[in-house]
């Protein structure tokens, strides 16, 4: 069973996760730094942002393949998979965009992938009983 629409949707995530990883390997070349931080701010908002997309996106992945196996609906399957792409693009902007604070990016981006696992999660559970 091939996972078409949960492929274009980790295809993005995996462009997402090179941009962050380059924004990192740039900043590192930028201050010297081969390992680390070296207490850079800027550096560890970076290496955070990138770190959090790795630290959400694969259950998040595996959550929707799981849904577009099981036959869920497409618009289920879209509209997870939109969401956690959205929710990833916004978090990182926030979080090094407000520089480690509050920002409406950060907010809406955490907010987004949680929801992007929520409702898979809880469809799964659910439809095995209906």
């Amino acid at each position: 069973m091939a996972l078409q629409w949960t492929g274009v949707y980790a295809a993005w995530i995996g462009l997402i996760t090179l941009a962050l990883a380059w924004g990192v390997v740039r900043q590192r070349r930028a201050l010297k730094v081969g390992v680390g931080d070296a207490d850079n701010r800027d550096l560890q908002l970076r290496v955070r942002a990138h770190a959090n997309l790795i630290e959400y996106a694969p259950i998040a992945l595996i959550l929707l393949g799981c849904i577009e196996a099981s036959g869920a609906p497409l618009w289920l399957v879209h509209g997870a998979g939109a969401t956690l792409v959205l929710g990833r693009v916004l978090h990182p902007w926030g979080l090094v965009g407000g520089n480690g604070g509050y920002h409406l990016g950060r907010l809406l981006g955490t907010l987004l992938t949680w929801l992007a696992i929520l409702v898979p999660a809880l469809y799964l559970l659910v439809n095995p009983l209906l």
